[in-house]
């Protein structure tokens, strides 16, 4: 038995208390402190482990993009971030498409320290496998070739789907086909791009009963829309991704535009500053890192996706430090909502510190700043968006089914 105590986090309070994890590395007991755990923090704060809801670790049954990331590079990853559970995209080279394919992969994500889920790719002629799970799709053309050219086809697909849960990536196919030939990465994507195919979205999630998902939002207006829809009830919930929150179109320069370069593109600080209060005030309802690791080389080339999961923690400390947030509201959108989502496909419970959830925690502290440097990152591809910045906490201890592991 494994014992902890300090101050721990839900969304409901922060108290002092004592957690005890079973020889299963779940949580059986929380009560008042001893004095005599295992671990005993003092101004640190114990979260329920924070769950990324948006991963591509790359790895497929083809092993072609191996080199910039697997599920042991992308589990240490994480590990590294405070991040004790994931779920993973299907823009693979053999993407995860029917109950074999996905199954084959499946057993890929065993070599990873942290639990992993995948999403099921929807494409050209794809049809809900045997047993629940999550679904992606591209809207548009994006980084692989598991995407749709018109509205038009995608719905034709969409149709079968009749009841399931959908993550969207939100960019509408003619729109990005109409612009192709502009200038900057920016005006390729614009926002019309996604505000356009987020209302196609909604009209689907209504259409036909999906859960629906509204991956790395990144305009205002899009979230405008969302906000509309929950009030009316549609089954929708969003997210935002940390490098949308950070960065923003006007601090690109020439020597940073390839770096900076994913999809859907950084877009104006208005729109930055919107999403950071939409993802504060629980208008959002996910941080999710969209972690995409491409190689230098890669990226010198004009490939679009950054690492992310190293820098999870720490940009969590500075939503807490920089933009107000609580230690409930981080609670919230990093660990109960994603862990509600994650535990509709797992076994396990994540999101809470209570009797009966997986003995998994972040343990971040505040009082710690961290600088972002190469030799601290676990991710192969080795190199983040963030390098440079010094933001003001860090992860000191991420706990994954009773077992530690400490800075």
């Amino acid at each position: 038995m494994l014992t902890i105590e300090g101050n721990i986090v839900n969304i409901e309070k922060v108290f002092r208390g004592r957690i005890e994890i079973d020889q299963n590395g779940m949580i059986n007991k929380i009560g008042e402190p001893t004095g005599d755990a295992d671990f005993i923090f003092k101004d640190e704060l114990i979260f329920p482990g924070f769950v990324d809801l948006h991963v591509h670790a790359r790895e497929c049954a083809d092993h072609s993009q191996d080199y910039k990331e697997d599920f042991m590079s992308a589990g240490q990853a994480a590990i590294n971030g405070g991040v004790v559970a994931f779920m993973e995209m299907p823009n693979n080279p053999i993407p995860p498409i029917d109950d074999k394919s996905y199954i084959d992969k499946k057993k890929l994500t065993e070599k990873s320290e942290t639990e992993v889920v995948l999403y099921a790719g929807i494409g050209e002629n794809t049809k809900p496998l045997k047993n629940p799970v999550p679904y992606k799709v591209f809207m548009g053309p994006s980084v692989g070739s598991l995407f749709f050219h018109t509205l038009e086809e995608l719905e034709n697909v969409l149709a079968q789907y009749h009841g399931c849960s959908i993550s969207f990536h939100c960019e509408n196919p003619e729109i990005l086909d109409e612009n192709k030939n502009k200038i900057t990465h920016e005006e390729r994507r614009s926002p019309k791009a996604e505000i356009s195919a987020i209302d196609f979205a909604l009209r689907m999630i209504e259409k036909y009963n999906l859960s629906g998902k509204i991956c790395h939002s990144s305009t205002k207006e899009g979230i405008e829309k969302i906000k509309n829809a929950k009030m009316r009830k549609l089954n929708v919930v969003a997210e935002v991704s940390p490098h949308h929150l950070y960065f923003d179109r006007e601090m690109l320069t020439e020597d940073n535009q390839n770096w900076m370069q994913m999809n859907p593109p950084l877009r104006a600080s208005a729109d930055r500053i919107y999403l950071t209060e939409a993802l504060r005030d629980g208008v959002i309802d996910f941080l999710a890192t969209d972690h995409a690791p491409h190689t230098k080389e890669e990226k010198s080339k004009g490939i679009s996706g950054t690492s992310q999961l190293d820098t999870y923690g720490p940009f969590v400390a500075w939503l807490m430090k920089e933009k107000n947030f609580t230690p409930q509201d981080i609670a919230r959108v990093s660990s109960e909502n994603p862990g509600n989502f994650f535990n509709q496909f797992s076994k396990h419970k994540y999101g809470k510190i209570e009797k009966g959830y997986v003995g998994s925690f972040t343990v971040l502290d505040l009082n710690k700043p961290i600088k972002v440097t190469k030799d601290m990152l676990k991710t192969k591809c080795g190199w983040s968006p963030f390098e440079g910045v010094t933001f003001p906490g860090s992860i000191i201890m991420t706990i994954i089914k009773g077992k530690i592991y400490a800075k």
